[in-house]
């Protein structure tokens, strides 16, 4: 416990997939209250975004705190995650923008993984 509330320490869930003949992989870091998703092919961190939900909204707040804003893939990703959670989400997607074929694969991997072990999101 801190300061009355349950504290929970943090996590490391880590997974591959080979996806169109490349290997992605997927790290994610299980916070207090969201967790961090990291997703490429090899260890850069190029950008971040972050999503949380709001009374006022249906739709997640999401904002890129770094990286180039022309990449709409990881703010994306942050809010339909967050949205699917409830959670805070951190994302950093750092796999090249040129196939949506492989952006939907790469999404539809990590849904598969949250439904197989949402312990870890």
């Amino acid at each position: 416990m801190q300061n009355g509330a349950e504290f929970e320490g943090i996590s490391v869930h880590n997974f591959s997939e080979k996806i169109l003949e490349q290997v992605v992989h997927f790290h994610v870091m299980k916070l207090s209250g969201g967790f961090f998703l990291w997703v490429g092919s090899a260890p850069v961190l190029s950008n971040l975004a972050v999503s949380m939900s709001s009374k006022y909204d249906s739709m997640p707040l999401s904002t890129l705190v770094m990286g180039d804003p022309s990449n709409t893939a990881p703010n994306s990703l942050a809010q339909r995650l967050a949205k699917k959670t409830k959670k805070q989400v951190f994302v950093s997607y750092s796999l090249p923008m040129t196939d949506t074929s492989l952006s939907l694969l790469v999404e539809n991997r990590i849904k598969k993984e949250l439904e197989l072990h949402a312990e870890h999101f």
